[in-house]
């Protein structure tokens, strides 16, 4: 019932200011004044005055606000977690269809077979020890750079 009050007396005020504006010959402020000051008288008319004030004093709307709060505060963490991560929701998705395009080269006749698969070309049995020592200490420090290689790509450098 106060709020009611309260409203009704905003109105009264703003259309008695919109009627001193409109006398000093500013219609369209005057007009634009009496259109804000109606909205309150209209919100009592409604019923919408009373269905907040109902819902103020509620302890489970309340609670209801609670949870919607919890909610956004998960929502925001797995966000956050996300970013920490490196990985976006475009990088995911870029390497899901970059494993379905592995499946099949273009051009193929057949499924190629992706790194690791029985396909992959195998050493001869000789393998590393048939290289000199040399080339294979040469061949080290590049295992050294492939991590610097990661972590430059990662940062998209």
């Amino acid at each position: 019932m106060l709020a009611e009050t309260i409203c009704s007396a905003a109105s009264a005020a703003g259309l008695g200011i919109a009627a001193i504006t409109a006398y000093r010959k500013r219609f369209l402020t005057a007009t634009r004044i009496a259109a804000y000051s109606l909205v309150p008288l209209g919100l009592v008319l409604t019923g919408v005055v009373e269905w907040v004030s109902g819902i103020a004093f509620k302890p489970s709307v309340w609670i209801g606000f609670g949870v919607l709060g919890l909610a956004w505060l998960l929502f925001m963490t797995t966000r956050a977690i996300e970013r920490r991560s490196g990985t976006t929701r475009a990088e995911r998705k870029a390497a899901r269809a970059a494993e379905r395009n592995e499946a099949v080269a273009a051009g193929a006749s057949t499924p190629s077979l992706g790194a690791g698969s029985a396909g992959q070309v195998r050493p001869r049995a000789g393998g590393a020890a048939a290289k000199p020592k040399k080339q294979q200490e040469a061949a080290a420090p590049a295992d050294d750079f492939s991590d610097i290689e990661a972590i430059l790509k990662k940062h998209g450098i």
